[in-house]
């Protein structure tokens, strides 16, 4: 009798972190994606009325501080995808189960690391680009390096939009 409430404590225990370990990976996609798309739709357009200098220094700015904040949602997208994994590894190898992880779930992995790529190429490269631009006032170079990111990062909201779609419509996630 003890063994069962012991096992049933730990099954609840491990649907509680499971539940806070989804919530924060979908906190994180929301910030990652809905970033993106405040972005695009409104912080790019709304700085157009400005003068070249002015809106490349906002927008160098404004990614500054989003590639900052993507940084952490990667990290906690990723740390609470693979314990997530490890928690159905370890329920169905305890209900002595073989696991097939979903295939919504490889699409979703894949898509990450796709998107993560992405990221990093932006990050490493070409907000250097932008970084230079603007140190330097080269201003042409500057609007390029923003157009770049631009087509980069609606890239990686295409995907992002794509993988939430296909898992909602999966199920398993």
């Amino acid at each position: 009798m003890e063994q069962c409430e012991k096992a049933r404590g730990a099954r609840r225990d491990s649907t509680v972190l499971y539940a806070t370990l989804k919530a924060f990976h979908l906190l994180a996609v929301i910030v990652w994606v809905g970033g993106m798309a405040f972005m695009l739709f409104c912080l790019r357009p709304a700085a157009r009325v400005l003068e070249p200098p002015a809106r490349i220094a906002l927008m160098h700015a404004a990614v500054r501080r989003f590639l900052a904040v993507v940084a952490v949602a990667v990290a906690v997208i990723f740390v609470c995808g693979a314990a997530m994994v490890a928690i159905a590894w370890s329920a169905a190898s305890r209900a002595g189960l073989r696991f097939n992880m979903p295939l919504d779930w490889y699409v979703m992995f894949a898509v990450f690391f796709i998107m993560l790529s992405v990221f990093v190429h932006i990050r490493a490269v070409v907000f250097g680009r932008l970084d230079a631009a603007l140190r330097e006032q080269r201003w042409a170079d500057g609007a390029s390096a923003l157009g770049a990111i631009r087509w980069e990062v609606s890239a990686n909201l295409v995907l992002g939009v794509f993988v939430t779609v296909l898992v909602r419509l999966g199920g398993t996630a």
